[in-house]
C-alpha cells in the first residue's frame, strides 16, 4: 500500500488500514522515527478505544442497537413506537 504526501504535508491512510485499526475522524496517532522509517501508532487511552473495531456484528442484526436490544430482551425504541 502507498500513501502520497499532499501539499500541506498530509497523507491519507488507506481505508483497509483505517478499518483494521478502527480509526475514525479525530483518532490520535503517535508518530515516531525508526531510522529512516516513520512509525504510526494508534494512541489508546481507554478500554473502549482498545476494543473498537475488533468485533464483528452478527449478520442477524441490522445495527449494533438491534443486537444490544436483543441481548437485553427488549425491542428497539423504533419498533416500540410502531405498536
Amino acid at each position: 500500500m502507498e500513501a502520497a504526501v499532499g501539499e500541506r504535508g498530509q497523507i491519507t491512510l488507506p481505508k483497509a488500514v483505517r478499518d483494521a485499526l478502527g480509526l475514525t475522524k479525530g483518532s490520535v496517532l503517535k508518530v515516531e522515527l525508526d531510522g529512516s522509517r516513520i512509525v504510526l501508532r494508534k494512541s489508546v487511552d481507554d478500554a473502549i478505544s482498545r476494543a473498537r473495531g475488533r468485533f464483528q456484528l452478527d449478520a442477524d442484526y441490522a445495527s449494533a442497537d438491534e443486537a444490544v436490544h436483543a441481548a437485553r430482551g427488549r425491542a428497539p425504541a423504533s419498533a416500540a413506537k410502531k405498536r
